[in-house]
C-alpha cells in the first residue's frame, strides 16, 4: 500500500509542533515534510520505520526525516490501558529549514545538517546524553516563544554531538543518496548502482564509474563505506524489494525479479539475512499491523 501523506497541524503562533501522546496516533503507513522526533516515555510495540520493522520500548527514542514512510503500533495490552498506565509518549515535527533558507549551509552547523540527512533513513538515539535530550524536550512542551525555537536547537546540538545514532531504513528503500555518501566519487557509485541495480553490474563496470582500477575498487570501496560492494549492492535490492512488498501490487516472485535477483534462493537467502525475515513474514507482518 502507498503511504498518506498527512498535513499536520501547528498552533497559529508557532513554526512548529510538540505535543505529549497518551493514545495512539497516526496509525497508518504516513509521511510527511516535518522531521520527527519521538520519545516513548511509556509504551511497547512495533515501529515501521521505511523498511525497517523493529521492536521498541519505553525509554526508546528515535529521529524519523521529512518525507520518510513510518508509523507505530503499540501492543495491545498498552493501548487497553487507561491513560494513567498506558501509552505516554513525546513528540515534536519541525521543518528542515525552520530556521530559514541556508541557515544549515552556515559551517557552524554542519553537525546540525549531518543529522537532518542521516534522519532521511530514521535513526534510534542512543547513549546517557538521550537522558537529556528527552528532559529538553519535556521542557518544550511548556515553552513559550523563542524559548521553544532555543530547546529545539539545543536537543539538535545535543543529539548531534553527544548521541549515538543507528539508521533504520536501508540505503535502497527511498534511493536518496544520504549524508554517509557526500564523497563524490562514492556518490558516482551509488547513483550509478541505484540506476542500475535491477542488472548484473560487474567490476569492470563499476569501477570505470569510479575511474579507478578495477583491482583498487574493492579496497577503495571497503574503506570508504565499510562494507564490500556486494554488500551494499545487496542493501540497496533489497530496500527496494522491501518497498514492492509495502506496496503490495506484485507477487514475491515478480519482487525478486524486479529488485535484480538472479533466482529465488538467492533472494530468499539475501533478504533474510538483511531483514531477518522471510520476503512473506515481512509482507504478512506489516499488513498484519495495518489491519489490526
Amino acid at each position: 500500500m502507498k503511504p498518506q501523506l498527512l498535513k499536520l497541524m501547528k498552533g497559529p503562533a508557532q513554526s512548529f509542533s510538540v505535543r505529549r501522546d497518551m493514545e495512539p496516533r497516526n496509525t497508518k503507513w504516513h509521511y510527511h515534510s516535518e522531521l520527527e522526533l519521538l520519545h516513548f516515555c511509556r509504551g511497547e510495540g512495533t515501529s515501521f520505520i521505511g523498511d525497517s520493522i523493529q521492536r521498541f520500548k519505553s525509554g526508546d527514542m528515535v529521529l524519523v526525516g521529512s518525507g520518510l514512510p513510518h508509523y507505530v503500533k503499540f501492543d495491545n495490552a498498552f493501548e487497553s490501558k487507561i491513560a494513567v498506565e498506558g501509552i505516554d509518549v513525546r513528540v515534536a515535527h519541525f521543518e528542515k529549514e525552520i530556521w530559514g533558507n541556508g541557515f544549515l549551509d552556515l559551517p557552524e552547523n554542519k553537525m546540525l545538517k549531518s543529522i537532518m540527512e542521516k534522519a532521511g533513513r530514521g535513526v534510534t538515539i542512543l547513549g546517557k546524553h538521550k537522558d537529556y535530550v528527552a528532559e529538553l524536550l519535556e521542557e518544550m512542551l511548556g515553552a513559550d516563544g523563542s524559548e521553544r525555537i532555543i530547546i529545539l536547537m539545543q536537543i539538535l546540538v545535543q543529539i548531534a554531538k553527544y548521541c549515538k545514532l543507528e539508521p533504520l531504513s536501508s540505503i535502497g528503500f527511498n534511493g536518496i543518496a544520504y549524508e554517509e555518501f557526500k564523497n563524490d566519487r562514492i556518490k558516482k557509485i551509488y547513483d550509478y548502482s541505484c540506476a542500475n541495480f535491477k542488472d548484473k553490474i560487474q567490476l569492470d563496470e563499476i569501477a570505470e564509474v569510479a575511474k579507478i582500477s578495477p583491482h583498487s575498487f574493492c579496497r577503495y570501496f571497503k574503506t570508504q563505506t565499510r562494507k564490500t560492494y556486494s554488500q551494499f549492492l545487496t542493501e540497496i535490492r533489497i530496500g527496494h524489494a522491501c518497498k514492492l512488498l509495502i506496496e503490495d501490487k506484485l507477487d514475491i516472485k515478480q519482487v525478486c525479479d524486479d529488485s535484480g535477483f538472479n533466482n529465488f534462493t538467492s533472494f530468499f537467502k539475501c533478504f533474510r539475512k538483511v531483514t531477518g525475515k522471510s520476503p512473506l513474514t515481512y509482507k504478512r507482518t506489516f499488513i498484519s499491523m495495518q489491519t489490526s
